[in-house]
Order: C-alpha cells, then structure tokens, then sequence
C-alpha cells in the first residue's frame, strides 16, 4: 500500500473550520460545549464517563492539562466495543482501546484496532483520516524484527482498510510506561481530504530501508486539514534522511528536531515557527531530560502551550520527540 502520487493537491477551501485544539486545566463534570474529544494524561487525571473522553497512558512531566478539542455543531457520540466515537460538524473522532493478550500480541491488536478504525470510518461521511496516535507498551523491547514496534507497524498495516489506500495520515507512535498489554489508537476524521505534507530532509516513512523492519512504518510527516487553516503535525524526531541522527545527546537532538520542524512548516506552507495558538506535545525517554526540554521550548517557543509526556520514541537510540498543531 503507498500513498497516492500526488501529495500536494488541497481540497476544495469550503470545508468546515477545523477542530480548535487546546490546553485546558483539569476540570469535573460535563465536557465544554462543542467538545469532539477530550483527554487526561496519567494515573492522576480525572475518569470521565464520556465516550469523547480518553486517559492516556502516558504521565505529565509537569503541568498535567487537559488536551480538548472543539468544534462548531452539535454533538453525537457512542460506543461499539473496543471502538469510542463523536462526530460534529463534518469532523469524526474515533479511539480503540484493547489489551493484547486476547489478540496474541502487539501486531495482533494492532490489526484489530486498526480494522475496527478502519471499518468505522469506511462506512461515516467524514471517511477521511487526517491524524492518528498509537500508544503501546514496551515500543522497544524484543530483538530485531521482534521488537514491539515492528509487531505493531506490521500489525497496522494488515488492519488498514480501503481508507487508507489514498495516503497515510500523519502520526505518531510512542511507548507508554502504564500496563505493558494496553493499546491506544485514536483519530481525527473528516468529510473532505487534506494534503498530506513530507519533509525534504528525511525520507518519506513509508520508503524507509529493510533495517528498520519487515514493514516499513505508515505515516505522513504532516497533514494540512481541508479548510487549510492548519497543519497537523507527526511525531518529529532527530532523524535525517532514513537516520537517526546525535545518538545519546539531548541537545544536538532538540536542535536537529527544531531544524525538522522548521524544515516541516517552510516546505507545507505554514508560517514559521509557533504561536500562542499552536499548542505542541513533547515526548521524552527519560524523566530527567524533562527540564531541558521545556527550556528548549521556552527559548525558541515561548508563546506556544508545551505538554511534556514520559515517553519512549519508537527508535531506542531517540530521547526526545515532539508534535503538535501550526494554525494559519
């Protein structure tokens, strides 16, 4: 499956205004009006009983906001299994949660998440994927083609349906510390295609060589949303080319991760650098890097909301990677 060969035609400009994501503080009871989704990082985020709502399995590192999304129209949402779902205003949210022992696996789970997302999708108006997030236990352990993202990237590639043979979405893929068997997928959907974005410093994730497994991964390194009001950004890390770049040092990392960002939004179009309104989520391996990476930000990004996350990048060699939204 490879994404369809042009890659830089946009959608009719009448879309729907895309979702507004931003960073809330923890709150109780009803979700905000207008709420497509909604998520808690962490063991100490609040249960809501919401279908919109998700706890993610990966810990704060600081700060522990409330990450929403909102749109305008009304609301309508469900659950159907493993499967969680909203829609509003031509835009689809859709999540599977599933533990990977009663599918034998991490690529075993992964084809039921995504052959659950994808069946859904298939048959919704808002039937194209735009951005994806995939949250799995131990994303590094096991040898060579044994290693758990290899299962996965092998396992999300045999549940993709038709609604992905037109292009990847943009996404990203880390490993969580919370129970080892638990999977997180969840979507953003909408009724009209986007432009999927590549970056002229890497390649393209889905021509990646043999060495990094039977299955090369599946994503776009970005995506400008239908209205072409925002682009939508992939886990970006420290890789130039097919390789990873700086192993073991944290700086030259953040450094060469700035340049790929810098890099993402010059050749999509988008303005440069971020805003206030551009809220971005860091991922780092080790807890003790937290510090550094927030001053990192602050320093080439002081306006933009930073949500910093105990995560593992799917590369071991990798300590940092970062994604997030640029809004026109």
């Amino acid at each position: 499956m490879r994404p369809a060969s042009d890659m830089r035609e946009r959608a009719t400009p009448a879309a729907s205004p895309s979702p507004i994501v931003t960073y809330r503080a923890p709150f109780t009871g009803a979700l905000p009006p207008g709420t497509l989704a909604a998520f808690g990082f962490g063991t100490s985020a609040p249960v809501v009983d919401d279908p919109r709502w998700l706890n993610v399995a990966l810990e704060p590192l600081g700060d522990a906001p409330v990450e929403l999304w909102t749109v305008e129209g009304e609301i309508t949402c469900g659950r159907e299994g493993d499967l969680r779902w909203s829609r509003g205003g031509g835009w689809l949210y859709a999540a599977v949660e599933c533990e990977e022992a009663a599918f034998g696996g991490p690529e075993g789970a992964a084809t039921h998440a995504y052959q659950l997302l994808s069946s859904f999708v298939a048959g919704a108006p808002e039937c194209h994927v735009q951005r994806i997030w995939n949250y799995l236990g131990a994303i590094n352990t096991g040898p060579g083609d044994d290693e758990r993202y290899k299962q996965f990237c092998t396992g999300r590639i045999n549940g993709m349906g038709e609604v992905f043979a037109k292009g990847f979405p943009a996404a990203s893929a880390i490993g969580h510390h919370a129970s080892k068997g638990l999977l997180q997928v969840y979507l953003m959907a909408t009724d009209r295609p986007g432009t999927r974005v590549e970056n002229p410093r890497q390649v393209s994730a889905w021509e990646y060589p043999r060495q990094y497994g039977r299955t090369p991964p599946s994503f776009a390194r970005a995506t400008f949303l239908p209205a072409n009001d925002v682009l939508a950004i992939s886990g970006t890390a420290a890789v130039v080319g097919h390789a990873s770049a700086h192993a073991g040092d944290l700086a030259a990392q953040l450094a060469e991760t700035r340049r790929n960002l810098d890099a993402l939004l010059a050749h999509g179009g988008a303005p440069e650098g971020f805003n206030a309104h551009a809220p971005l989520k860091a991922y780092v391996r080790h807890r003790e890097d937290a510090a550094a990476v927030k001053a990192f930000a602050e320093a080439h990004w002081p306006e933009a909301p930073l949500l910093i996350v105990h995560g593992d990048i799917c590369r071991e060699e990798l300590l940092v990677e970062i994604d997030g939204w640029r809004y026109r």
